[in-house]
């Protein structure tokens, strides 16, 4: 699936992934490839897809035909 992570002032991440892990608001959780349409609220923490590790400050993520788009508040 493609997997892009923007911020406010830059593109962080764009490119393919067979896993997602992102912090929600009730725990983490993972998207895979398929995943049914999805729209959440992320809370401070770790975002991986695949081998790349990210530590985001919050924000958004969009599941829609095999496409993540995660709006990150901040990336360190």
């Amino acid at each position: 699936m493609f997997v892009e992570i923007i911020t406010p002032d830059r593109k962080v991440f764009s490119g393919e992934a067979s896993v997602v892990t992102l912090p929600g608001v009730d725990g983490s959780f993972q998207i895979l490839n398929d995943h049914a349409a999805l729209v959440s609220t992320l809370e401070k923490g770790t975002l991986s897809a695949d081998n790349e590790v990210f530590q985001i400050e919050g924000g958004v993520v969009e599941v829609l035909n095999n496409k993540v788009l995660i709006l990150a508040e901040g990336v360190n």
